[in-house]
């Protein structure tokens, strides 16, 4: 098995036992972006540090395992643009969908949830358009 793959189940893992813990812990679905949503608009209320420290996670432990596993080649583009276009294209999508891949695909899906199917289905399509787009037709990434 291909090295990247061992890694991607890994994180894949991860996020999905976040997911059970952030749940059981909160009675709540960890839908990320709900969670920075509603720490920038400040409809989290006496949450906002506990949710402030969760995203501080989401980029602290892979920075802090980056110093143990050394770093990993991500396969993304050198064009900053792209990069920047792609992460408003994604906030705009998960307010559209009214949540992301964490709560809809994880524990959306994992819950057996209609909505969760549907709205991941749209997600791995959208995205699968997209590479073909700007990959491999107009070649910006």
């Amino acid at each position: 098995m291909h090295q990247e793959w061992i890694w991607g189940l890994a994180g894949g893992g991860l996020i999905g036992i976040a997911g059970a813990v952030y749940l059981l812990i909160n009675g709540r679905i960890m839908g990320a972006s709900g969670i920075i949503g509603s720490v920038v608009d400040g409809t989290a209320g006496n949450q906002t540090w506990e949710r402030v420290w969760f995203i501080a996670g989401l980029f602290l432990l892979p920075t802090i395992l980056s110093f143990w596993v050394g770093p990993r080649d991500n396969f993304i583009t050198d064009n900053l643009w792209a990069i920047a276009a792609a992460g408003i294209l994604v906030g705009v999508g998960t307010r559209l969908a009214n949540g992301c891949t964490s709560g809809h695909g994880i524990c959306g899906m994992s819950r057996l949830s209609l909505r969760g199917f549907v709205a991941t289905v749209f997600y791995i399509g959208a995205g699968g358009l997209s590479i073909i787009l700007f990959k491999h037709l107009l070649g910006v990434v």
